[in-house]
């Protein structure tokens, strides 16, 4: 393997044994024993010199494979999400691993810019799970390829989850009104909140859930009309609209049996356990909007600010519109096909990204 500093290039005949593997760009394993650095940074494809976009995430991982294989992933979702946002940028993601016990998180993120560093704008990131606008402020003394500081990501998020919603509500109710609409949202973090605000007039009624007790509490007292649910069961809710704005992999074989809603669309990046989880769901007459086209607005936003000297929100909002120009398309497909919106999805995008 060649070694670039504090990392390690993966090769190809190493990363084939992995089924996440799609012909990645690059794959660099970090590996930094004096700052506790650890993790992945995967860039799954590369428009000639155009950067790849991708944020980074700092979470437990019950093995370093796991890991491994979220980067893989995840960086694959952001080419298609980029390819189907019309964007002309790559897919990446960066995954660190956090450490057990205590670390400075200062030095974590000073030795991650260094090898940001390294790869000389081949990659863009921001924040994801795990991490804070405070982190990227220790960041930006040392690297400039970072984004998300003055365009407010999960704003444009929760905006385009709303635009996808409003065009699923047209085909499966007749009317893109939000008014008499209810709603489950499993997880109220940065996008599950900022969505609370567009919808929280609107709707009949609002069930939400979250790990975070303390973060519960402060959401019921700006929205009191809310109804708390337990994380086991907000799945089951009887609702218009399931939203899955936690972690990954919550629409599986096992709550699949559960769900009583007519639309999944939720911020969450990998929802679906498999591929054939979304045609199961389409059997059962459940529309699942797919997370890379739905949750695009935070990309679309960042993206914004990458190739502008000023923050324009007309211009930002406008561009993030155009995620229902994506979904009715998506619709049209999957009504004239018979199959799911996510498979005319995972079509489309592979055709826009062989063609870069």
């Amino acid at each position: 393997m060649n070694k670039i500093k504090s990392s390690k290039l993966l090769t190809k005949k190493t990363l084939k044994q992995i089924p996440e593997f799609d012909n990645h760009f690059l794959v660099l394993q970090l590996n930094n024993s004096a700052t506790k650095l650890h993790g992945y940074i995967a860039i799954h494809r590369k428009n000639g010199s155009l950067p790849s976009f991708g944020a980074t995430r700092l979470l437990k991982y019950p093995s370093d494979k796991e890991a491994l294989k979220d980067a893989l992933k995840l960086s694959k979702l952001m080419s298609y999400k980029s390819a189907l946002a019309g964007l002309p940028y790559g897919g990446a993601k960066a995954v660190l691993i956090k450490p057990k016990g205590k670390f400075s998180r200062e030095a974590l993120f000073k030795s991650y810019a260094t090898l940001l560093n390294n790869l000389k704008g081949q990659f863009i990131t921001g924040t994801d799970v795990g991490l804070t606008v405070a982190d990227l402020d220790s960041m930006k003394k040392d690297t400039k390829y970072l984004v998300g500081y003055f365009s407010n990501p999960e704003k444009y998020t929760a905006l385009g989850l709303f635009f996808a919603i409003e065009t699923t509500c047209q085909k499966i109710f007749g009317t893109k009104n939000m008014k008499g609409r209810t709603f489950a949202i499993q997880g109220v973090g940065k996008v599950g909140s900022e969505f609370l605000k567009i919808v929280y007039k609107e709707a009949k009624s609002i069930y939400i859930s979250d790990t975070n007790k303390e973060r519960l509490a402060y959401i019921k007292k700006l929205f009191p009309k809310v109804k708390i649910i337990d994380v086991d069961n907000i799945h089951k809710q009887k609702v218009d609209i399931y939203m899955p704005c936690a972690l990954y992999y919550t629409l599986n074989k096992k709550s699949i049996k559960d769900f009583k809603c007519k639309i999944i669309i939720g911020s969450a990046n990998n929802q679906l356990e498999s591929a054939d989880i979304a045609d199961k769901l389409y059997d059962k007459g459940i529309f699942y909007g797919p997370d890379y086209i739905v949750n695009a607005g935070g990309l679309i936003s960042v993206v914004d600010e990458y190739k502008n000297s000023s923050i324009n929100n007309t211009r930002i909002k406008n561009n993030v519109k155009k995620i229902q120009k994506i979904m009715s398309e998506i619709i049209k497909n999957s009504d004239k096909e018979n199959i799911s919106p996510e498979r005319i999805a995972d079509k489309l995008a592979k055709k826009i990204i062989n063609k870069k």
